[in-house]
């Protein structure tokens, strides 16, 4: 056994000795994380005929699928399905379950689809596991294996301690740009202040009369005003999402509550009389710092105390309820951002920019929670726009791509492609251009992308053009 040894007391440092670490698993193509782009990525390079790992840190597959949150963004601004593929067939899976609802339009985030998250575990598996894919669970990444410029494979961390996973390519999909970073991918974090946008701790409540705080909002728009969303919505929709209730806040605030977000955010969900709440707020959390991780977790959960007392007294439809939980894990919004071959830009989005590599296509707008001070802006392009294949592509580096909110983009443009139905769709192109390199014995960043876009289109994605 190896020992780490501490030559003095006073020392900020330990000397860690040489050590052997053996090769667990040599794959074609090496997912790292496993949530809605990495199931998608693992998916999609699986079905080439591949041999395929996948390595997450938790448990269980998902991700923020598994939060409590909607995915949003399946359609676009003038109600059109713009993400298919094995996005839509994830989501057909849940359906035929009763554990996803249909894409519904909304005025606020585009379009909502309602999940249930502990359905999200069990069919991600389902996915994976029927065509091959070799899932390690319980698995931290380390290090990335490099060979000169190459990476070649990644060390990982569990209770078995470290070991090794070869791979012909990696896709890093762990929303982190985790292995990015530590092969030496140049990249970004936050706004031009360092800013982040806060995280959330997502929590349900049960005994919600939802029919009482949907009638209210549609009869007593007065009283109750929702941020764009008009009350003709809540009127002829039993499931919904709604942001606002501003006076709410105000009224509680002056008497004596202490909130940490300006307005009201709950997601009903798909069983009668469920609601997930997104009101937990934690500024200056840095999601690739434990302490502040764990900083983060702390003030949130003392936050849902106040927040459960707040909805119970002023939020019709709550008088009756009781919380029942939390998310397993806070929902990081932002970290790093890599900077790949093409930068996306806030101008691209609202410009409903198209691009010859294009090998996904986004129309959420740009929502940015913002990092300084309680609120939020969202700002629509009317349409949709496309995301570059080169955005995937990191420098410095080779036979690695990224796919998620952490691909090539701008502090503001990561604020509209951060959402889940984008990301899967990231993932899914990541998968198929990583198994093109892999036939072609080629760095992902070499592939012919035309060859690429074909790919998706015969495989049912939707692309522009």
């Amino acid at each position: 056994m190896d020992l780490i040894t501490m030559q003095t007391l006073q020392t900020d440092f330990i000397q860690e000795p040489a050590r052997s670490v053996p090769v667990v698993k040599q794959a074609d193509v090496l997912v790292v994380g496993g949530g809605p782009a990495g199931i998608m990525a693992a998916r999609a390079a699986a079905e080439s005929g591949l041999s395929v790992s996948l390595v997450e840190s938790r448990g269980f597959l998902g991700g923020n699928l598994t939060i409590g949150l909607p995915v949003l963004g399946f359609l676009d601004q003038r109600g059109r399905p713009i993400i298919a593929g094995l996005p839509q067939q994830f989501m057909d899976r849940l359906r035929r379950r009763g554990a996803a609802s249909e894409h519904r339009p909304c005025p606020l985030h585009i379009s909502l689809t309602l999940v249930d998250a502990e359905a999200v575990k069990a069919v991600a598996l389902e996915l994976l596991l029927e065509k091959g894919v070799d899932i390690h669970l319980h698995t931290f990444f380390a290090s990335p294996i490099l060979d000169g410029e190459r990476v070649c494979g990644i060390l990982t961390e569990s209770k078995a301690g470290r070991e090794a996973i070869r791979a012909r390519v990696v896709v890093d999909c762990t929303g982190d740009a985790d292995v990015a970073y530590r092969a030496g991918v140049p990249c970004e974090k936050g706004d031009a202040r360092g800013g982040l946008q806060p995280p959330t701790l997502m929590f349900a409540m049960n005994g919600v009369d939802t029919e009482k705080l949907r009638l209210s909002l549609s009869r007593e728009p007065k009283n109750y005003v929702a941020d764009i969303i008009p009350p003709e919505y809540f009127g002829r929709n039993r499931q919904y999402i709604v942001v606002g209730l501003r006076r709410l806040i105000a009224q509680a605030r002056d008497q004596g509550l202490h909130l940490p977000t300006e307005r009201v955010i709950v997601i009903t969900g798909l069983r009668p009389g469920e609601v997930w709440v997104n009101m937990t707020r934690v500024k200056g959390v840095d999601g690739t710092d434990p302490r502040s991780l764990t900083h983060g977790e702390i003030e949130a959960r003392r936050q849902i105390e106040t927040l459960v007392k707040f909805l119970v007294q002023y939020v019709p439809g709550f008088e009756n309820s009781q919380f029942t939980r939390t998310a397993p894990f806070l929902g990081i919004r932002e970290t790093r951002r890599i900077v790949g071959r093409y930068v996306l830009t806030r101008e691209d989005i609202l410009g409903c920019r198209r691009f010859e590599d294009a090998i996904a296509v986004g129309s959420y707008p740009v929502d940015l929670h913002r990092p300084h001070d309680s609120d939020c802006t969202l700002e629509y392009c009317g349409d949709s726009y496309d995301l570059p294949y080169r955005a995937l592509v990191p420098q410095r580096v080779s036979h690695l791509l990224v796919a998620g909110r952490c691909i090539s983009t701008t502090h503001e443009a990561m604020a509209a492609i951060r959402v889940m139905s984008t990301c899967m769709a990231l993932g899914e192109a990541a998968g198929r251009a990583a198994a093109l390199a892999v036939r072609e014995e080629i760095g992902p960043g070499e592939i012919d992308v035309a060859v690429l876009r074909a790919e998706l289109r015969r495989r049912g994605a939707y692309l522009n053009g």
